[in-house]
């Protein structure tokens, strides 16, 4: 039976936001095409280990990730820094799965120069922690976030030493080809759905959601709060935990705005089903957002920027406004709009294949010892 080690950045479980998802809904689907899964997870933070994982996997190690590191690497690799990881790495011939550059700091040590090395890459990691850093107000966040780009820019070159790097995107997997000899392939995210599954029947509100504690979230919302809803006679929910003090001003004084907070991922989901349009604005044009992937399966009219959907491929499934006037205007048209039939095969025909959970693990599964 084939096998493979899977080194995570976090604990996948519970798959409730962006990169995790993506980890857990591969260790699912490479374990139902047969893979038997040697998990390595770094641990922080609220999320604990969990039983629902060995469900899926053969064998899981946790290591904790270390608050304080003293080191000229990114933080967010050299946190992830634990001998025994590598110890047990050693400990057969499997092939290794890095997720994201933040697990390889092993990538390039001389024990491993023979195996067959693989690097999942989430995004352009030196791009997203710049923009991230943009999204910051004034204050230590902000710088960290700043030299944390300044640091990643040259440890990215680590990826030389991995044989296949796996971009996210078709824009991703352009960038990183220009700049490695290894073979640069697309594997498109791993998700929970298995099918398109949109509800034809009239919802009467927008919806927005994100982990709102997040920089992109939060300006995010506070775009559609001060720049969009004040255009707009619509109704807007917004869900997520984590809103800051300014996010829940602005939506204190919109009548037609309404913050939702501790919701479940099945309370998330029903919200995405049940509202007319799914709104999707980013300043982040990095990688691919799983939320839009989400929306595409269950969502009915998806309003989203330029950025959302940049370099995916997915511009032909959403309607696209950028500015705040631009977004009131197409959302109150696309609210007065039924999604019916027609709609929903067209998003069949875009999305299809491209995001087949099962199709995409067998390509990983085609290629191991």
């Amino acid at each position: 039976m084939k096998a493979l080690h899977i080194v995570s950045f976090d604990n996948p479980y519970p798959a409730n936001y962006g990169g995790v998802i993506d980890v857990f809904y591969r260790i699912k689907a490479l374990h139902e095409a047969g893979v038997k899964i040697h998990l390595h997870a770094f641990t922080y933070g609220d999320r604990k280990p969990n039983k629902e994982l060995e469900n899926y996997c053969e064998k899981i190690n946790y290591y904790p990730r270390k608050s304080f590191v003293f080191s000229l690497k990114p933080y967010i690799v050299s946190s992830r820094n634990d001998a025994q990881l590598l110890a047990n790495l050693l400990k057969d011939e499997h092939p290794i799965l890095f997720e994201a550059l933040h697990c390889c700091y092993y990538l390039d040590h001389p024990a491993l120069a023979k195996r067959t090395k693989w690097v999942r890459m989430h995004n352009i990691e030196q791009d997203y922690y710049s923009l991230l850093s943009k999204s910051e107000g004034l204050g230590f966040k902000k710088v960290y976030l700043k030299i944390e780009a300044i640091l990643l820019k040259p440890y990215e070159a680590i990826l030389k030493h991995a044989q296949i790097i796996w971009a996210i995107s078709p824009k991703d997997q352009t960038n990183l080809a220009l700049r490695y000899k290894n073979t640069v392939k697309l594997l498109p995210a791993f998700h929970a759905n298995t099918q398109i599954d949109i509800k034809q029947e009239y919802g009467n509100f927008a919806f927005y959601h994100g982990k709102l504690s997040v920089g992109e979230n939060h300006a995010a919302a506070l775009f559609l709060a001060n720049k969009v809803m004040t255009h707009s006679d619509s109704r807007l929910v917004i869900a997520g935990d984590g809103a800051k003090y300014s996010l829940k001003m602005a939506i204190q004084q919109m009548a037609n705005i309404e913050l939702k907070e501790g919701l479940s991922p099945t309370e998330i989901d029903a919200l995405i089903q049940k509202a007319n349009v799914n709104l999707l604005p980013t300043f982040q044009p990095t990688g691919i957002k799983l939320k839009l992937i989400n929306c595409l399966f269950k969502g009915k009219h998806l309003l989203a920027n330029e950025e959302m959907v940049k370099g995916t491929g997915l511009a032909d499934a959403v309607h696209i406004a950028n500015s705040g006037r631009e977004m009131a205007k197409e959302l109150d048209r696309l609210m007065q709009t039924p999604f019916e039939e027609a709609d929903s095969q067209k998003r069949i025909n875009i999305v299809g294949s491209q995001f087949d959970t099962s199709k995409n693990a067998q390509v990983l599964v085609d290629l191991l010892n």
